[in-house]
C-alpha cells in the first residue's frame, strides 16, 4: 500500500494527514499550533511542520507529500535565501492604503479604471491581502529591507522549498493556485513583472518556478526535516482554497459555503472571472482549471454572538432556531459586525430589525443569526452568478457546517439542495490527493470520492432573503 502525505500550514496552526494513495483512506495525521499575530517569523511554520510531522508518526513510509497553505503572505528572501523581515499573512491590513495607490496608478489616476485594469490583470481588485500590496508598503515602509529583497515567495512556496533543501534561489516553486493570488501573475499563466516593479520598484526578483497540475516540483533532501527521509516526491502545493476544493473533489458546477471565522464563496469554473467590483475574486484553482471566490468577514463569529447573547452552547443554539418560524416573524439580523466585505461596507455595523413582543423571544433571535449567516453567504453567491458561475451542487463545509440548524435551515434560505460532507481537514487532503496525483503520474487526479456526504432537502423559503435584502439596505457605519 502505497501512502501518501498532506500539509496544511495554515493561518493558526499546521495539520499533516497521511492517506492510502489509491483509496484515499486516512491512515493517521499530526498537528502542532502556529503563534498568533499577522506577521509571522516563516521559520515558526517550519518548526510546527516538523512537529506535526512527528505527531503523524514521521514519513518515512510515505512516496510523495505535497503541502497546501494560507494564500498571499508575504516571504521576502536576500540573495542568500535568507528571510528579510516577518512574513506579513493574508490578514495583516498595513498594505491597505498600498492597494489603494497601486489601483489608482494603473488607471492613471482613475480608481474606477485601475479596479478594471487590475481585475483584466490578475483576476482580482486588490486589497490589503494580495502579496502585490504588501511588497509595495515594504519599499515605502521599509526600504533598507526592500533594497536586501532578491526573492520572493509565498508560505507554501517557502515551505516546498525548504524540504527540497532549498539549493537556491531559483529552485523556488510554486503551483497555479497560489500564483494566482499574488497580484502579479496572469489568468493566462505568466507572471506580470510589470505589475511587480510597479509595486516594489523592480521587478527583476526571483519568483518561484510554476509547475503545472500533477507534476513534480522536486523530491525532499535529506536531512531537511526530521521524520522527512530524502527522495519523497514534492507535489506543486496549492492554495488553501484551491487544496480544500480538491479535496472535496469539486468540478465546473460545484460551489462550496466554508463557515470559519470569515464566509468563503468558491467555484470552480472552466473559464477565469473578471470582477471589477471587487466582490469576487478570480484565481486558478489546482487542476487547471480556475476558482472563483467571494468573501464575507462575517460568519461562524455570527453564531458565536448569538450564542454568547442567549447564554447556550451551539447545541441549544441549534434546538432554538428550528424551534422558530421560517423569517422569525419578521425579525432580521444583518450580521456586519466587524463590517463586512460583501457587500463591501467595512465600516457597517451589525443590526437587529423588526421587533415586536411576539418576535423577541430566544427562539426568533437564535434563528434570526442562523438566517442572517446564511442570507449573507447568499449574498457572495449570487455576485458568483453574476459572473456566469454556476451552482449545480452546493457543498456546505467549514466549522460553522456542524450546526445542525444551519444544515437544515441552509437549502431553504439558499433554494438548493446542500452537501454536507464529513468533517475533516479538507486543504490537508487536497494536497495529499495532490500527492497520489504526482504519484500516479496520471493525466487527472485519483477518484477518492467523499463518503459520509449528507443531502439536506428543505422547501425554499425566498421571503427570508426578502426581508434581508429589506434590511441590509439600512446598514450604518460605526460611529
Amino acid at each position: 500500500m502505497a501512502l501518501v502525505a498532506g500539509v496544511d500550514s495554515s493561518t493558526q496552526s499546521c495539520k499533516v494527514v497521511v492517506r492510502d494513495a489509491k483509496t484515499g483512506a486516512l491512515v493517521r495525521s499530526g498537528r502542532a499550533s502556529h503563534p498568533d499575530g499577522t506577521a509571522v517569523h516563516p521559520d515558526h511554520w517550519w518548526t510546527a511542520l516538523g512537529a506535526a510531522v512527528a505527531d503523524a508518526g514521521g514519513l518515512d513510509d510515505v512516496a510523495a507529500v505535497s503541502v497546501g497553505g494560507q494564500q498571499h503572505g508575504m516571504v521576502a528572501l536576500d540573495s542568500r535565501g535568507e528571510v528579510v523581515r516577518e512574513a506579513l499573512l493574508w490578514n495583516d491590513t498595513r498594505s491597505a492604503g498600498a492597494a489603494e495607490d497601486l489601483i489608482r496608478e494603473l488607471g492613471d489616476g482613475d480608481r474606477e479604471a485601475g479596479a478594471a485594469a487590475w481585475a483584466q490583470a490578475c483576476g482580482s481588485v486588490l486589497v490589503a491581502s494580495l502579496t502585490i500590496t504588501k511588497l509595495r508598503w515594504l519599499r515605502d515602509a521599509e526600504p533598507e529591507n526592500a533594497a536586501r529583497v532578491a526573492g520572493v515567495a509565498l508560505p507554501h512556496d517557502w515551505l516546498t522549498w525548504r524540504l527540497a533543501g532549498a539549493a537556491g534561489l531559483d529552485t523556488l516553486a510554486t503551483d497555479r493556485s497560489d500564483a494566482s493570488g499574488t497580484g502579479y501573475w496572469s489568468p493566462t499563466g505568466e507572471y506580470r513583472r510589470d505589475l511587480l516593479e510597479l509595486a516594489l520598484g523592480r521587478g527583476d526578483v526571483a519568483l518561484p518556478r510554476v509547475v503545472g497540475p500533477g507534476e513534480s516540483a522536486g523530491t525532499t533532501a535529506h536531512g531537511a526535516l526530521d521524520g522527512v527521509p530524502g527522495g519523497i516526491l514534492l507535489g506543486p502545493g496549492a492554495g488553501d482554497n484551491a487544496a480544500a476544493a480538491l479535496g472535496l473533489g469539486m468540478r465546473p458546477g460545484d460551489v462550496a459555503l466554508s463557515i470559519g471565522t470569515s464566509g468563503v464563496v468558491s467555484a470552480v469554473t472552466s473559464r477565469p472571472t473578471a470582477d471589477a467590483s471587487g466582490l469576487v475574486n478570480g484565481f486558478a484553482d489546482a487542476t487547471g482549471a480556475f476558482l472563483a471566490l467571494g468573501v464575507t468577514l462575517n460568519a461562524s463569529r455570527i453564531l458565536d454572538a448569538a450564542r454568547n447573547l442567549l447564554g447556550v452552547d451551539h447545541a441549544e443554539l441549534s434546538r432554538l432556531a428550528l424551534a422558530a418560524p421560517a423569517g422569525a416573524d419578521g425579525l432580521a439580523l444583518v450580521p456586519f459586525f466587524e463590517g463586512e466585505r460583501t457587500p463591501n461596507r467595512p465600516d457597517a455595523t451589525a443590526a437587529l430589525h423588526g421587533m415586536t413582543l411576539g418576535s423577541t423571544t430566544r427562539e426568533h433571535l437564535a434563528r434570526a443569526a442562523v438566517e442572517g449567516l446564511l442570507c449573507s453567504l447568499a449574498d457572495g453567491l449570487d455576485a458568483l452568478r453574476e459572473h456566469g458561475v454556476q451552482a449545480e451542487r452546493v457543498f456546505l463545509i467549514g466549522g460553522g457546517a456542524q450546526s445542525e440548524a444551519v444544515r437544515r435551515i441552509a437549502p431553504a434560505v439558499l433554494g438548493v439542495d446542500v452537501l454536507v460532507p464529513p468533517a475533516g481537514e479538507y486543504v490537508a487532503d487536497g494536497a495529499a490527493r495532490q500527492a497520489a496525483w504526482v504519484l500516479s503520474g496520471a493525466d487527472t487526479p485519483p477518484d477518492w470520492g467523499t463518503q459520509g456526504t449528507e443531502v439536506f432537502t428543505a422547501e425554499p423559503t425566498p421571503h427570508v432573503r426578502e426581508r434581508y435584502a429589506q434590511v441590509r439596505e439600512l446598514t450604518a457605519p460605526r460611529v
